[in-house]
């Protein structure tokens, strides 16, 4: 199998890393020709400032496309239309129409598509989803999540809803296993040109409720979330993949191994292309979180709350 990376920016450089651990990374591809030049060097592959040279020159099978989140409509267009499997990271696209267009493309060209939510791989949200699965503490009712840092610097063209909210809208769909029928929303800036800081509420079928906190104001890195079931309050740390179960009995971390998640999600994607296994991240399920976030920030703006029908 060969694959393309398209972008070396924050994000990218480490799914180029991990495309050459698994020995699929076929070639480079970024607008910028130094860091081209850098990572075709480091990882002994071509490179390229353009798509169109990439595709003129090489034999491939996929590409994973790490570019600004207003040019992923384009990009991938291009190589769904050439019969190349894609993997985008996420936002899949600003506008949801864009991506349903993505979607119905890549079922035409047979093709696989998926985004960029890694959370999913993440084993400090897997084990919870298995506490929720089998009920061991009751049912979940709530879901809270905090995301904080400063505002990374190769972001340009979206606020924090769409580049940081997206990854907990999708969390929490997956750990509810259902889309929200309400979104209310909140945020405002302070140092950006976009919306640097939200609070989004989702409301779920029979009164459940997530509620998603974020800013790139504060100089602390946090990244975790609360499930509040029936019988305790499950902490989990997206970074440290830490988990804590308070019960009525007291307290207890359960111990569990250490995994990269974007090292799970790549592999996921590149059996899929084999038909090894399906996809964690359907391309469907990304168009829904882009079809919040775009509620998200149209409440934020009109005040008030967004009723949805997501099926």
């Amino acid at each position: 199998m060969k694959i393309i990376q398209i972008g070396t920016g924050g994000w990218g450089k480490n799914h180029a890393r991990v495309l050459s651990e698994y020995g699929v990374l076929s070639a480079i591809c970024d607008m910028d020709e130094n860091r081209a030049k850098e990572f075709g060097e480091k990882y002994d592959v071509n490179y390229y400032q353009t798509l169109d040279d990439a595709m003129d020159n090489e034999e491939f099978d996929g590409a994973f496309v790490c570019t600004p989140t207003s040019t992923h409509s384009d990009i991938a267009t291009k190589l769904i239309e050439n019969k190349k499997h894609v993997f985008v990271e996420k936002p899949m696209t600003y506008l949801s129409e864009d991506g349903e267009s993505l979607v119905e493309k890549a079922k035409r060209n047979k093709v696989v598509l998926t985004c960029g939510y890694i959370e999913r791989f993440n084993p400090a949200v897997a084990r919870v989803k298995d506490f929720i699965r089998s009920k061991k503490f009751g049912d979940l009712i709530r879901l809270e999540f905090y995301r904080e840092h400063r505002m990374p610097p190769h972001i340009k063209d979206v606020g924090i809803i769409y580049d940081t909210s997206v990854h907990d809208i999708d969390t929490a769909m997956w750990l509810f296993d259902e889309a929200p029928e309400l979104v209310f929303a909140k945020s405002g800036k302070i140092n950006h040109e976009h919306e640097d800081f939200a609070t989004i509420m989702l409301g779920f079928q029979n009164n459940k409720i997530a509620t998603i906190s974020s800013n790139w104001i504060t100089p602390t890195r946090v990244r975790n979330f609360n499930a509040v079931c029936t019988d305790a309050r499950i902490f989990s740390d997206f970074i440290t993949q830490e988990i804590r179960i308070e019960t009525e009995n007291g307290s207890e971390s359960p111990e569990a191994q250490k995994v990269e998640p974007l090292s799970l999600e790549i592999k996921n994607f590149l059996d899929s292309i084999e038909g090894k296994n399906e996809l964690t991240v359907k391309p469907e399920q990304a168009v829904n979180v882009t079809k919040i976030a775009e509620a998200a920030l149209l409440s934020s703006q009109k005040g008030v709350p967004i009723y949805l029908d997501i099926k």
